[in-house]
């Protein structure tokens, strides 16, 4: 029976990821998680000891009665901060177990097969570089810590030493080592993060949650449980393609984005020249004069909860026949799909959204392209600027369109710290302030 709910399990969670592939299918994608989660706690139950399910009960009752309290309560917008304070939680239940198939009593210690404790140093090695690393991406994503630079050759010295701690204690299983291996996973957990920069957090989110499935298949095999190494694996795996998908979006490699030192960004404006600044009225004229508009959304709408606004707007363009579109970039927002999300919440049409390679070329034929506060991603100089720090990275070409409305809050740059050459550009009008106010007062004159 218990084998039978583990086989199901893993089929559900498959499938769950399967539907969390696409927005259309992503509640039926979570539906099948959710299934598989309770097959998975009721085989668990079944295989327990009958004198321990009372605490197992408690405990799962207490978790569940936190994450109900915190999910209902988290804003859309502090997604990427829930997601990776979850990622280090389960790096931190990694190393939790691992010290206690490591230590079954306070007093008697049992021998283990060297096999056996690779699996319970690498699984405890990646569950606390995990927890470390997600606790620094929490803080920097929810504004609480900005970081600072960190020079390579500590992190170097730091990753020689753990794999030589790792070695030492799979070879003589010396307590000592195995306590200064999770000591030095937990510095570099955090050494890793500190100096990465919000432009860069989403690929390392996406990387910390593959590292969270990697220290759940590690412990799967000291506990040998099927189940375990199976889930873990599929979230190890598909973190790692994520990651590797918003690299490619970026057009750089994850070795680049952990090795440069980005965390002392500049948030000041740096002046190229004059802007064109416009009201509220100004863009509602253009907008309904134009035959065909294409909406990007960034990190900015999501500050300013403007999806719904930004949904209404496009409603009545479309009454007046002209064509809405949304450009979403890989990486716009705090996390991938972060974008997606926001505007699925809002009830904008999946046939309405557009990735960048399916929508890049229509902006060269688009009257208006109304940006939200995506800046980075909009920025000419990734493409014609080799000195730039996001210079190769495949960007919304927004600039070719007639007219390109951008909203937001001050001339201040993005995460990467430097200007937007677009903000200058002859057929740009910027649209200064909130933009869920900004886009209200539009809609109101339209």
């Amino acid at each position: 029976m218990i084998d039978t709910l583990y086989i199901i399990s893993s089929i559900c969670f498959i499938f769950a990821l399967n539907g969390l592939a696409s927005a259309e299918t992503a509640l039926r994608g979570n539906i099948c998680g959710i299934v598989g989660i309770v097959m998975a706690f009721a085989a668990t139950i079944i295989s327990m000891d009958i004198s321990n399910i009372c605490n197992i009960l408690l405990a799962v009752t207490i978790g569940g009665a936190i994450g109900i309290f915190v999910a209902r309560g988290v804003l859309m917008t502090a997604l990427p901060q829930l997601i990776a304070g979850f990622h280090s939680l389960v790096g931190l239940s990694a190393v939790l177990i691992a010290f206690s198939v490591y230590y079954p009593t306070s007093e008697v210690f049992l021998n283990h097969g060297s096999i056996e404790l690779m699996e319970i140093g690498l699984g405890s090695a990646i569950g606390a570089i995990t927890f470390s690393g997600s606790v620094i991406a929490f803080l920097k994503l929810h504004g609480l810590y900005k970081g600072s630079n960190i020079n390579p050759a500590l992190n170097t010295f730091l990753a020689f030493s753990l794999i030589s701690s790792l070695m030492y204690f799979v070879i003589t299983e010396n307590h000592g080592a195995f306590v200064l291996m999770n000591i030095l996973s937990f510095i570099i957990g955090a050494t890793l993060l500190i100096p990465i920069g919000g432009a860069d957090m989403p690929v390392m989110v996406s990387l910390l949650n593959s590292c969270s499935g990697w220290a759940a298949s590690g412990i799967g095999f000291t506990l040998q449980n099927d189940l375990l190494i199976i889930t873990g694996a599929l979230v190890g795996a598909s973190g790692a393609i994520l990651s590797y998908v918003m690299c490619k979006g970026m057009n750089r490699s994850l070795i680049n984005i952990i090795t440069e030192q980005k965390a002392l960004e500049s948030t000041s404006a740096q002046t190229q020249g004059s802007i064109k600044q416009g009201a509220p009225e100004d863009a509602a004229f253009i907008l309904k004069n134009a035959k065909s508009v294409i909406i990007v959304p960034g990190y900015g709408m999501a500050t300013s909860h403007a999806q719904h606004a930004l949904k209404e707007m496009s409603d009545m363009l479309k009454k007046k026949g002209i064509s809405v579109k949304y450009a979403i970039h890989p990486v716009a927002g705090r996390m991938p799909g972060h974008m997606n999300v926001l505007l699925a919440e809002a009830g904008v049409l999946y046939d309405d959204v557009f990735e960048l390679k399916e929508i890049n070329q229509e902006f060269s034929s688009s009257d208006v392209a109304y940006v939200v506060g995506a800046n980075d991603v909009t920025n000419p100089s990734a493409k014609k600027d080799p000195s730039s720090p996001i210079y190769g990275m495949p960007i919304l070409e927004v600039e070719k369109a007639k007219v390109v409305l951008f909203v937001k809050r001050s001339m201040a740059t993005g995460y990467s710290g430097i200007d937007n050459e677009l903000f200058y550009a002859p057929n740009t009008i910027m649209l200064l302030g909130d933009a869920k106010k900004m886009t209200e007062s539009i809609v109101k004159t339209l």
